[in-house]
Parts: C-alpha cells; structure tokens; sequence
C-alpha cells in the first residue's frame, strides 16, 4: 500500500511583477507541520531591463526561510538587516510580533541578463513565539550539514534530522532536507523522521509502490516512519515536516497567528502604516482588497 496521502501540484501565482509556483497552503491540507507556505520561484531568465522586486511589505507570527538554486536576491528588513543571498545559502527572518522587508535584485545584477530560481516557504511560530522580537539570521551554505551516504548526498538546511543539526534558528521541531543523487537510489529514511513529513521534486522523479512522480509536486506522507521511495538519475529533491501545532493558525496575506483577532490588528496597523519601516526604502505593497 502507499505512502502517499495526497498529491500537491504547483499553481501559478502572481506576486508583483513575478510568477511563481505556489505549493501550500492547499485547499486539502493547508500545512505540513509547522510549514505552511512554499512558493517555487522560477526558474526564470531576465534581461537586463527585468529584475525581481517585492517592495517593503509585513509579515507577523512566522520565519521565512529563503532558499536559492540560482541568482541572488538583496533583503532588506525594519531590524537594520541588508544581506545578499546567493544560492545555498538561508535567508531566515523571524517576524514575530512584527517586521517588515524587501526582496530584490541586487544592485550590481539590475543592468545585466540574470536567472532566478529558488524557494521561498513560511514557517509558523508556536503560539508562546508568535509576539517575540523580529531577527534576521543568515547562514553560509558553508555552514549546513552535508554528507554523502550510498551514493546519495544529503544536506540539512532546517531543524534537526540524521542526528545532526542546522545552525538555523528554528522555533520548534522540524526538518528541511536536500537530497540529490547521480544515479538509481533506494532510500529508506523514514527512522530519521517525526511528525507530519512531505516530499517536494524539484527535478528527476521518484518512484513509489509501483508509481512514477514528476517534478514540481509536493507527495504528503501518510506516516513519516514509513518514508521509502526510488530516485531516477540525477535528481533532486527536498523532505520537509515536523510536529504540527496543537492550535489552528490562521493565513492572511502575509500574517500568521493562531489568533484571528491578532490578524485583524495586523491589518490594521498596515492600513495605518505603523509598522516598523525598513530603512532606505519609501514604497510599499498596499493591502490586498477584500474579494467580493
């Protein structure tokens, strides 16, 4: 019998002037433990005219995690924080009670051809971590735990896995693993895993009881103990999950929270721009319109 409880595809979405894939939430399961956003940026080439810019927009109650494979993207936040992430590297700003940033191409790459590809995913804060401080935290893809084992590499750029564990801040157990393989692999890790797990194919296929699964879809677990599945050649594909909340937490637009009324001052406080600012910049992404 399989493993798979549901399978998620890539829905394009618009988030300015940039098309992305958006993973979770999903109608039918609108988190995987304490992860409850992943967009799939690219990849895209962009002419010299083009470039990636989000202006400053909030966020409260969560840490993104921002993942690049290619390009490089220049953060801004109200901590003070300025950091160019090149791929391998992690982005990871905790909100908390409040931040705000902005994300685009650097400087130096505006006037000339460039690639993007990456992922950018949300990461819930338990409900006693929801009001904490803001903080930026960058680490060097240097800095991640990687090995090699039976052919197959693996690194850890989240949370604790393998017996090993990323310098990443992260506020309560989960994991978030690369694997990558250049030929036939069989794994079985389902004895590393815990809480709710998830399996994301960025490229190649996996291969589960008897069925063949393409990139850019996302295979929830039945039961992360039970995590066994076939690489092709050359693939690469990202495990993530932990334990889930024992609250509901709440989406809109950019702010999570196990309390919906908190959500509403957020919105609030946008509306009224007193929101930290994040210094050099002037713009800002206005508040979605409520549908109607």
């Amino acid at each position: 019998m399989s493993n798979i409880a549901l399978i998620i595809e890539e829905r394009a979405t618009s988030i300015g002037n940039f098309m992305v894939g958006r993973l979770l939430p999903f109608r039918e399961k609108r988190a995987v433990g304490p992860f409850v956003f992943i967009d799939h940026m690219g990849p895209v080439k962009m002419k010299e005219y083009e470039n990636f810019d989000v202006p400053p927009h909030p966020h409260i109650g969560l840490s993104t995690l921002t993942y690049l494979f290619e390009g490089a993207i220049m953060h801004r936040d109200s901590t003070g924080a300025v950091e160019e992430i090149q791929p391998g590297a992690v982005n990871w700003m905790t909100a908390g009670k409040g931040v705000v940033h902005s994300e685009r191409t650097p400087e130096h790459l505006r006037n000339s051809e460039k690639s993007l590809h990456g992922l950018q995913i949300w990461v819930a804060l338990p409900r006693d971590k929801e009001e904490t401080a803001p903080v930026f935290n960058h680490i060097g893809a240097e800095e991640l735990p990687q090995w090699q084992q039976d052919g197959v590499s693996f690194k850890l750029i989240a949370g604790e896995a393998f017996g090993r564990k990323s310098p990443v801040p992260v506020y309560s157990p989960l994991y978030f693993i690369e694997i990558k393989n250049t030929d036939n692999a069989s794994l079985n890790i389902g004895n590393h895993l815990f809480g709710e797990s998830a399996l994301y194919i960025l490229e190649g296929s996996v291969q589960n009881d008897g069925y063949t699964y393409e990139p850019r879809q996302i295979l929830i677990a039945k039961d992360s103990s039970l995590c066994e599945f076939e690489m092709a050649p050359n693939s690469t594909v990202y495990i993530f999950g932990g334990e889930p909340f024992p609250e509901e937490h709440f989406i809109y637009w950019n702010f999570v929270s196990s309390d919906k009324s908190r959500i509403e001052k957020a919105r609030e406080d946008w509306l009224n721009q007193v929101f930290p600012k994040v210094p050099g910049e002037t713009g800002f992404v206005p508040l979605p319109q409520a549908k109607k």
